[in-house]
């Protein structure tokens, strides 16, 4: 019997995941983990920028040390000793990240989807990262290149839903309201 509803989230950047994440998270009192967090953790005991480009290498130099799945078992390990029943896991980018998030019974991969040019305003507003609000959409795009990103598209074929979000949030929530309402325990 599966006890707990472990949604990952995976998509392009400033495609809705961590705003997905908070809604799950304030309507239905649900635990969140996300891989940027134990990154932007290592950045600040080292006193390193909390920039897009230091977690991408601070991401490969832990993968080719630890092994490609090493945040995967971090977040699936405090996974296990989380009593919630609904769990959010956000920022999945790589068949690596599901190891052993996929071993979780009641795990379901949730893939949004956003255009680009969407993306690009959406990421210029949140500011979420230094230097993204002056980016341009050239940096933008070039981003995308990145090893961190490159592989996003590919996990969308193991995804269980895929949602779209170019509308506004309103679309959004309904749609992870009946992804919870179905799934939920």
């Amino acid at each position: 019997m599966i006890s707990k509803l472990v949604i990952g989230l995976v998509g392009e950047m400033a495609s809705g995941k961590g705003t997905s994440a908070e809604y799950i998270k304030r309507k239905y009192k649900a635990s969140d983990y996300r891989f940027s967090d134990i990154l932007r953790d290592i950045l600040k005991q080292l006193f390193l920028e909390n920039s897009r480009y230091n977690m991408a290498s601070l991401s490969l130099c832990l993968r080719k040390t630890f092994g490609e799945d090493v945040l995967d078992k971090t977040i699936a390990e405090k996974i296990k000793k989380d009593n919630n029943k609904i769990i959010v896991v956000d920022g999945i980018r790589r068949k690596e990240d599901m190891n052993y998030l996929k071993r979780i019974p009641g795990f379901r991969l949730v893939y949004i989807e956003t255009d680009l040019k969407i993306a690009y305003q959406r990421i210029r507003k949140r500011k979420e990262n230094i230097g993204d609000f002056n980016k341009t959409w050239k940096e933008f795009q070039k981003e995308h290149q990145l090893e961190t990103e490159k592989n996003i598209s590919k996990i969308k074929k193991e995804a269980d839903i895929i949602i779209n979000n170019n509308k506004d949030k309103k679309n959004l929530y309904k749609q992870l309201d009946e992804i919870i309402s179905k799934y939920s325990i």
